[in-house]
């Protein structure tokens, strides 16, 4: 095991030239980071990772076993990546064409999940604190707080920044957990000091 002066890389995994990797960031078995990519502080990397080129991750994101995250993907702090989840960067790759300069970015903002096996199409926005179900294939930009499921994924209601459903009452929701009231406006969810 290799411990580096501020962060934590498995013997097995290859970090490349021109990486920049926050403290207190562990990289565990079989990953591979690409150049050019930056990794925040506090990180976790499960086996068989795969990051970049020219990919950005926040503070505090963790990103469970199996998963490849390519260029053009930016992940904001605080989020959860589950296992085997799969990005897209092309909308139409061919095998004999060279699409490179044709990468759609894909952004994850802050404290948005990721459930297992999950399919992100490049081009869309996973809102702040956003609940993204196991399976699901996303395929369109999905607002701040939402849960959901399925293929293509549908919203099915909206949950707190814990993770927790949201029952709206006249457009209200309260968290018990967090003690704030939540609010649906135009589709939108925001909570009282947003």
């Amino acid at each position: 095991m290799q411990k580096y002066l501020d962060f934590f890389v498995h013997d097995t995994s290859l970090i490349d030239e021109n990486v920049i990797i926050g403290k207190n960031t562990k990289i565990w078995h079989f990953c591979h980071i690409l150049p050019h990519t930056k990794i925040g502080e506090c990180c976790s990397f499960g086996q068989n990772c795969m990051v970049g080129p020219n990919v950005v991750i926040g503070k505090n994101c963790k990103v469970q076993n199996n998963v490849s995250i390519y260029e053009g993907v930016m992940c904001e702090d605080n989020v959860f990546i589950g296992p085997s989840v799969v990005f897209s960067n092309v909308i139409n790759p061919r095998a004999f064409i060279v699409r490179k300069d044709s990468y759609r970015p894909t952004l994850l903002k802050k404290g948005c999940s990721i459930g297992a096996n999950a399919t992100i199409i490049c081009g869309n926005t996973i809102g702040k604190y956003a609940l993204i179900g196991a399976g699901s294939v996303v395929t369109k930009n999905i607002p701040d707080y939402a849960l959901v499921v399925g293929n293509p994924a549908r919203i099915i209601g909206y949950v707190d920044q814990s993770g927790e459903k949201l029952d709206f009452i006249d457009n209200k929701a309260f968290s018990k957990n967090e003690k704030h009231f939540y609010y649906l406006k135009n589709n939108q969810v925001f909570r009282d000091d947003d």
